[in-house]
């Protein structure tokens, strides 16, 4: 089956691991289709760095009165049962999770049709198979590769129906969802990339050797 064809969550956690997870936005979509957003502000359960504050806007003050992100645990315990999670650069937003949760439930492993996992990943990263892809890109910073190819007025026009008024700018969980989901849109409508598998997109999001070879050796292939 193509990765098309197979539900994706693409994620973004604006916060730190001092701060906690502050705010989230979650995009799913069918290969070039996106079907459904979420997002909420999430209470800080630590100090947030004023330098971290004048980046994605958002201090204790403004998330005060919201839930603890740890209050969603089984939202995303379900998303990651119906789908592999996606992120641009993902190391960030696993590393969070992680921090609240080490392990989901137990889902599939879609690297490996037919077997269970039980962590996060591996996640589709959008910041890894965009520069492996199109290796002329100058940068890929996630608002760099929207403008490269020319998806920032599509962006916008998701936000202006998908976020909340004040939260359509970059460093905003779900308009940095919606972008990176643009981007696997686009992979989607590339011909020589849309019919490989699942677990094939999971593998090039793996830059790391070793974590390659345990996959093929795992039956990817």
């Amino acid at each position: 089956m193509s990765w098309t064809d197979q539900l994706i969550h693409f994620v973004d956690f604006e916060g730190s691991i001092a701060s906690g997870i502050l705010e989230y936005g979650v995009v799913t979509l069918r290969g070039a289709e996106i079907l459904e957003t979420h997002t909420r502000l999430c209470r800080a359960t630590g100090r947030v760095r004023t330098e971290d504050a004048a980046v994605h806007g958002l201090d204790a003050a403004t998330v005060a009165g919201h839930a603890p992100f740890s209050d969603d645990f089984e939202k995303f315990a379900h998303w990651r049962e119906t789908a592999p999670l996606a992120a641009h650069f993902a190391n960030a937003e696993n590393t969070l999770i992680k921090s609240v949760w080490p392990y989901p439930r137990t889902s599939p492993d879609f690297a490996r049709p037919g077997a269970v996992a039980t962590d996060w990943g591996p996640w589709v990263d959008t910041g890894r198979l965009y520069p492996q892809f199109y290796p002329s890109l100058a940068s890929a910073k996630l608002a760099d590769v929207v403008a490269a190819f020319a998806l920032q007025p599509r962006l916008d026009a998701l936000a202006a129906t998908h976020c909340p008024a004040d939260r359509r700018h970059y460093h905003c969980a779900l308009y940095d969802a919606l972008a990176g989901a643009l981007l696997l849109a686009r992979l989607a409508e590339e011909p020589a990339l849309a019919t490989q598998t699942c677990g094939w997109l999971l593998e090039m999001s793996t830059l790391d050797g070793e974590k390659r070879d345990a996959l093929r050796q795992g039956g990817l292939f």
